[in-house]
């Protein structure tokens, strides 16, 4: 249950959701259909529909209805190119008389929405209207810019009042009259509808999750080696020589030859050690802080 929204409301939340290829239509922002029926407001559910045809003159044709149905017939047309053309605003005739449990459904959002009763209540006062372009014929799929609009523009409503996706409904699931408006399947189209209502009005499909922080490595302490300890160090490789490898390298040659990996032996042995010790001063230390 909602106080309906403002022109002004319904414009930046429709910007705020990422939908900006947006025709205002003259007028549209009082044109409505007044006080006719039982009104227009509180409103409890934002409805979807198919035009059932297609082509150039459909805005006007939501606009300004016929001699039968007086326009608007929807509060927003959407177009196949994702255009959303801005028709009424105020009670119009899109929903006409609707089953009460399929009503139920919506104002207690049920996630069940049942097949609709007889035709009991006025559906053009509680419900927000969304007309799509497409002539509802199998295989006439809605096109990908089409139908991520139609998700946000139903995401939109639903966001401002605080409502979950299972206040949408389609024509199809209010009345019998209309069993294959829109031709669609809306639990899928709830579940895209819930799934923005998730993240921010600025979420699109294809962002990627932020990386989550990598963890900050814990560094060992550490403590730099004195110039007598480098000397020490230097002083061992220099001494160390491999006696066999002295041997044969004398024998060959006739004279001595550097041993290197005597030398990286030797390095690393005399540096091992070095840190030991060094480990057992630390581990002294942080006991006595």
């Amino acid at each position: 249950m909602a106080v309906p929204m403002t022109a002004d409301q319904w414009l930046a939340a429709l910007r705020a959701e990422g939908v900006t290829d947006i025709v205002e239509m003259k007028g549209w922002r009082t044109h409505n259909r007044g006080q006719r029926g039982d009104g227009w407001g509180d409103v409890h559910a934002t409805m979807v529909h198919h035009t059932a045809g297609e082509g150039p003159g459909l805005p006007a044709w939501c606009y300004n209805g016929n001699a039968d149905l007086p326009g608007p017939l929807c509060h927003d047309f959407l177009s196949r190119s994702g255009t959303l053309y801005l028709v009424g605003n105020g009670r119009a005739n899109h929903a006409g008389k609707v089953a009460r449990n399929a009503y139920d459904a919506v104002l207690h959002e049920r996630s069940v929405h049942p097949a609709p009763g007889p035709d009991a209540l006025d559906g053009n006062a509680v419900s927000y209207g969304l007309e799509v372009e497409n002539n509802g014929q199998p295989g006439r799929d809605w096109t990908p810019k089409q139908y991520d609009v139609a998700v946000r523009v139903q995401a939109a409503r639903c966001r401002f009042h605080g409502w979950s996706a299972d206040s949408v409904w389609a024509h199809k699931e209010a009345t019998t009259r209309k069993p294959a408006d829109p031709r669609i399947d809306m639990d899928a189209f709830r579940r895209d509808v819930a799934e923005r209502l998730r993240h921010p009005a600025s979420w699109n499909p294809a962002d990627k999750p932020a990386p989550a922080p990598k963890p900050t490595p814990k560094e060992e302490p550490t403590m730099a080696l004195s110039d007598a300890d480098v000397q020490r160090v230097a002083l061992a490789v220099l001494a160390y020589r491999n006696k066999a490898a002295d041997e044969a390298s004398k024998k060959k040659t006739g004279h001595r030859i550097p041993d290197f990996y005597g030398y990286v032996v030797q390095t690393y042995t005399a540096v091992t050690e070095l840190s030991a010790n060094v480990k057992k001063i630390l581990a002294i230390v942080s006991k006595g802080a």
